[in-house]
C-alpha cells in the first residue's frame, strides 16, 4: 500500500498588506485602482481593494526512489494523487492530505491561479520556494512575474510525485521568494515499454477533460527513449456567464550516456482562458448569496451601477441598506485572463568519478498574459458625459475596459556536485543563476454605447490606447553549501548555508495619465516609479539534524534562516516596492527614493522538532515549530481618504508557534484511516503602526486570512480492483482584519471518490473506472482570500466564494 507520511513546512506570515477605507465620494478618483496586488488583475480598483490502485510496476519503483518522506520532508506518491479527480491542482491534494497544508479555488480542478489560495503553516504559494526536476518555478500565484505555476507548467498525471521539505525548505532548492518550505514536484520518465495511456472525464457544469500520452518505449541500443503528452480541459463556470479553458502539453526525452549519466530534455506548454469570478465582501456575499457575480449580460444594468459607483455616493433602487455605494462599484460588467506559458529545459546527470556527481539544469520560460475587466472607475468618451435619465438609463458610458497585457522571459541555470567525502560526509554544493525580464502594459479600451466589449478577444494594440508600461529587469543568483555528516547508522547532522543576491532595476517606461484624462477616460493618479533594489544575504545558515532509532522511530530537527528578495509586478501594484506609492501632491518617485535607504527584506527564522513512528500498522507523527518573522513589509495606505497614498514599509516583528500531530491506522489490509490536528499561533508584535494619521496597536493580534485550528480526516480502502476514498477538512474562523475585528466563517468540506479497476480487456490494460464528488455536502463557504487586508471593518471585497457540489467520471486505459 502505498501510504502517506506527511510532515509539513514550518511557516510564518502571509499577506502583508493593509488597504484603507475609501467612502468620501470626492476621493475616489483621487486613489481608485491603487491597491491591486501584485498576484491578481486590476479589475475595478479601488485603494481598498485587492484586486489583482495504480499497479505500473515500472512506476513503483519510480516512487520508491525518487518520492519518499525522509527526515524533516513530506511525499505524496503518484498512488495517492491518483485517488482524487483527474487533473486536480498538485496543491489541493498536498492541503487535502497534510497537516498544517489549507489550498482554496474558485473551481472544482483548482486551476483558476486568480482565485487560488495555497497556506503552507502561514506562508502563502508566493512565500514557499517550488522547482520541477530541479527548474525553479518561481512564486505560484497569479500571473507569475518570475517564474510558472506548476498546473501550467505540467500535466498533472505525469507527475512522478512531490515533496515538500520541512521547516526552512531544503538548501538545493533555489527560490529567491522562499521564506518556509519548498515544494519538489519529480516528472514521471518514460516507460521502457513503447505504449500509452488516455484518460476521459465528465462533470458538472459541461465539464470535459481529455488526455493522452504516448510513451516511445527504448528506441536503440544507446537507450533513447521519450513521452510525449496532451491535456484539454472544459467547463463552464458554475455561476455567471463564461467557461474555463486549460490546452496543456508536455514531452520528456531521455538519453542515456554510457553508464556514466544522461541527458533529459523536457517541454510544457500551457493555455489557459476563463471569465473570473467575482470577489466579494463578507457582507456581499451573505446579502447577495453565494451565486451573486458580475452583472453580464445585463448591460443597462452594469452602466447603471457604474454610474451611481463612480458619479454619486448612493446606490441604485432597492439596495438601500443592503450594499454600500463602495460595493456597487465591485459589481462590475465582467473579467477575464488569459495565459499562455512555455517551460523547456535541458538536464544533464553524471558521475564524473567514483566519488562525484553533477548535475546541470538549463532552462528558458517565456509567456504572456492578458487579464483585467470592466472598470467602473473610468469612462469611455466617444459618447459625452454621462449623465441619469428620467426613466431610470444612463446616457453615455460610465466605465471601460481595462486590460493589462504582461510578458516574462526567464533564463537560467543550475549546477550542483555531490561528493562523498571520507569520514561519513556527503558534500553538495551548487549555484544558481537567472535573469528574467517582466513588461507589464495596461491599457484601455472603450465600450460601445448598447453593447459591451467581447471579454475573450485578442485585445489588440491598435485597438487600446496605453495607461501606462512598466518594465523590469531582475538578476538572481543564489550559492548553497551543505555536508551531511552521518555520525552512526541512522544519525545523520547536515549543517550548510546558501548566499542570495537579488537586483531588480525597472518600473514605470512610460505613463499616460494627464493625455486620457484630457481625452475624457477620467483616469486617476497612476502612481509611476522607477529605480533599482537589492535583496542580498550573504549568509543564510541551515542545520539538520535526523536519527532513525529502533527500526520504526524518526527523531528530527531542523533550524535554518531565509531571507525573501523584494516583490515587483506594476506601479499600481500593494505589497511591492514600485508600486502604489505616492499622490497627486507627493510624486510615488519621491518615496520610493525615500524608502529605498530604510527597506530591508524579509527575513525568518524557522525552527522545528519532530517524531515520526511507521510501521506496517500505524503511522504516526508530532511537529512542534517556532518562527520569527524579521522586517514583516506591509503595504499600508495612509492620509486622509481625500489624500491617501500607499508606503511600502516594515511593520516589525510577527512570531509564530504551532503544532501538527498526525496518525495514520492500517487496522486491515487495504484499510487507510489517517486523522490530523493543526494548531498554529501567529501573532504580530508591532505595538504601533501610523494608518491614516492614527496609530494603532497590532500586540497579540492573529495573522490575517490564517486559521488557528484545522483538522483532517482521510478514510481510503482498496479491495482487490476496487478503491473507495473519503476526506474531510475542517477550516477554522480566519481574521480579515488586521485588529481581528472580522472573521470569515469556519467551514467543514469533504469529498468522495470512488474507482474500479477492470484490468486487461483486448489491447487495454489497466482499464479504471472513477467517480469523484467535490464539495459533497454542497457548503457554501469562503475559500480564498487574497491581497489587501483592512485595518478594521468588511471593507476588502477580496474574498472567493468555493465552488458548489460537483460530480465528475473517469474512464482511463492504457496500452
Amino acid at each position: 500500500m502505498a501510504g502517506l507520511a506527511v510532515v509539513s513546512a514550518v511557516s510564518s506570515a502571509g499577506a502583508a498588506e493593509v488597504a484603507s477605507p475609501a467612502h468620501k465620494q470626492d476621493a475616489k478618483k483621487a486613489h481608485r485602482g491603487a491597491g491591486s496586488g501584485p498576484a491578481r488583475p486590476v479589475v475595478a480598483q479601488h485603494a481598498h481593494h485587492a484586486v489583482p490502485a495504480h499497479d505500473d510496476p515500472e512506476a513503483i519503483q519510480v516512487e520508491a526512489s525518487r518520492v519518499r518522506s525522509h527526515g524533516a520532508e513530506v511525499a505524496v506518491t503518484r498512488a495517492v494523487m491518483d485517488r482524487f479527480v483527474s487533473g486536480t491542482n498538485p496543491m489541493q491534494i498536498l492541503s487535502q492530505t497534510t497537516p498544517g497544508a489549507n489550498f482554496t479555488s474558485t473551481d472544482a480542478f483548482g486551476l483558476d491561479t486568480y482565485g487560488n489560495t495555497f497556506y503552507v503553516r502561514g506562508f502563502t504559494q508566493m512565500q514557499i520556494g517550488a522547482t520541477l526536476d530541479g527548474i525553479p518555478l518561481g512564486t505560484q500565484g497569479f500571473a507569475n512575474y518570475n517564474g510558472v505555476s506548476i498546473t501550467q507548467a505540467m500535466i498533472q498525471d505525469d507527475l512522478a510525485g512531490m515533496t515538500m521539505s520541512q521547516g526552512a525548505g531544503a538548501l538545493d532548492s533555489f527560490s529567491a521568494q522562499n521564506l518556509g518550505g519548498a515544494m519538489t514536484y519529480t516528472t514521471s520518465d518514460p516507460k521502457d515499454k513503447a505504449g500509452g495511456k488516455i484518460s476521459q472525464t465528465f462533470g458538472s457544469y459541461n465539464a470535459v477533460r481529455t488526455y493522452g500520452r504516448v510513451d516511445s518505449g527504448i528506441l536503440n541500443p544507446t537507450g533513447t527513449k521519450f513521452y510525449a503528452s496532451f491535456a484539454r480541459t472544459n467547463t463552464n463556470m458554475w455561476k455567471g456567464q463564461g467557461y474555463q479553458s486549460e490546452l496543456q502539453a508536455d514531452a520528456k526525452i531521455v538519453q542515456p550516456v554510457t553508464d556514466r549519466g544522461r541527458i533529459t530534455a523536457f517541454f510544457g506548454y500551457g493555455n489557459f482562458t476563463q471569465g473570473n469570478y467575482l470577489t466579494m465582501t463578507k457582507n456581499m456575499w451573505q446579502k447577495m448569496g453565494r451565486d451573486s457575480t458580475y452583472l453580464k449580460p445585463d448591460y443597462e444594468k452594469a452602466k447603471l451601477w457604474a454610474y451611481y459607483a463612480q458619479y454619486t455616493g448612493d446606490v441604485p433602487p432597492g439596495y438601500e441598506g443592503v450594499l454600500s455605494n463602495d460595493e456597487i462599484g465591485d459589481y462590475a460588467w465582467d473579467a477575464s485572463q488569459v495565459q499562455r506559458t512555455y517551460l523547456s529545459a535541458v538536464t544533464a546527470h553524471f558521475d564524473l568519478f567514483r566519488n562525484v556527481t553533477s548535475d546541470t539544469v538549463a532552462y528558458g520560460d517565456v509567456s504572456s498574459a492578458i487579464h483585467g475587466g470592466t472598470n467602473n472607475f473610468l469612462t469611455t468618451p466617444y459618447y459625452g458625459v454621462p449623465t441619469l435619465q428620467a426613466d431610470g438609463t444612463v446616457s453615455g458610458v460610465p466605465m471601460a475596459l481595462q486590460m493589462a497585457h504582461a510578458g516574462m522571459r526567464r533564463l537560467g541555470f543550475t549546477q550542483k556536485f555531490s561528493i562523498e567525502a571520507p569520514h561519513n560526509n556527503h558534500i553538495d554544493t551548487g549555484i544558481w543563476y537567472e535573469n528574467n525580464q517582466w513588461t507589464y502594459d495596461t491599457r484601455l479600451y472603450g465600450d460601445y454605447l448598447n453593447d459591451a466589449h467581447n471579454w475573450n478577444s485578442n485585445f489588440l494594440p491598435s485597438q487600446a490606447h496605453t495607461w501606462y508600461a512598466d518594465t523590469y529587469n531582475t538578476n538572481t543568483f543564489q550559492f548553497f553549501l551543505q555536508d551531511r555528516w552521518t555520525i552512526i547508522p541512522g544519525m545523520t547532522l547536515l549543517a550548510g548555508f546558501k548566499s542570495l543576491t537579488q537586483t531588480t532595476h525597472g518600473g514605470t517606461k512610460a505613463d499616460y495619465t494627464s493625455q486620457l484624462a484630457d481625452e475624457g477616460w477620467d483616469t486617476y493618479y497612476s502612481h509611476p516609479a522607477n529605480g533599482t533594489l537589492t535583496a542580498s544575504g550573504a549568509f543564510l545558515p541551515h542545520f539538520n539534524f535526523d536519527y532513525h532509532f529502533l527500526q520504526h522511530h524518526e527523531f528530527y530537527w531542523d533550524i535554518a534562516e531565509n531571507l525573501r528578495a523584494y516583490d515587483y509586478y506594476s506601479q499600481t501594484s500593494s505589497a511591492t516596492a514600485w508600486g502604489g506609492l505616492g499622490k497627486a501632491s507627493q510624486s510615488a518617485q519621491s518615496v520610493f527614493d525615500a524608502s529605498k535607504g530604510v527597506l530591508r527584506p524579509e527575513r525568518t527564522w524557522n525552527y522545528i522538532v519532530g517524531y515520526r513512528y511507521d510501521s506496517p500498522i500505524f503511522s504516526g507523527s508530532v511537529d512542534f515549530y517556532h518562527t520569527d518573522y524579521y522586517n514583516r513589509i506591509a503595504s499600508i495606505t495612509q492620509g486622509p481618504s481625500n489624500n491617501s497614498y500607499s508606503a511600502y514599509m516594515n511593520v516589525g516583528k510577527e512570531t509564530m508557534n504551532g503544532a501538527d500531530v498526525m496518525g495514520t491506522i492500517r487496522p486491515v489490509r487495504g484499510l487507510e484511516i489517517t486523522n490530523s490536528f493543526s494548531w498554529n499561533d501567529a501573532q504580530y508584535q508591532s505595538n504601533a503602526i501610523n494608518y491614516g494619521g492614527s496609530v494603532y496597536s497590532l500586540k497579540g493580534k492573529h495573522q490575517v486570512y490564517y486559521p488557528k485550528f484545522m483538522y483532517k480526516a482521510n478514510l481510503n480502502y482498496t479491495y482487490r480492483q476496487f478503491m473507495f476514498n473519503f476526506n474531510a477538512n475542517y477550516i477554522g474562523s480566519r481574521p480579515m482584519t488586521y485588529l481581528n475585528d472580522e472573521y470569515v466563517p469556519a467551514y467543514w468540506v469533504t469529498n468522495l471518490n470512488l474507482a474500479y479497476n477492470f484490468g486487461s480487456i483486448g489491447f487495454a490494460h489497466n482499464l479504471r473506472a472513477a467517480f469523484g464528488i467535490t464539495n459533497l455536502t454542497d457548503k457554501n463557504y469562503i475559500g480564498g482570500i487574497y491581497g489587501a487586508a483592512s485595518v478594521s471593518g468588511d471593507d476588502n471585497a477580496n474574498l472567493f466564494v468555493a465552488a458548489p457540489r460537483e460530480y465528475y467520471g473517469t474512464i482511463s486505459a492504457e496500452f
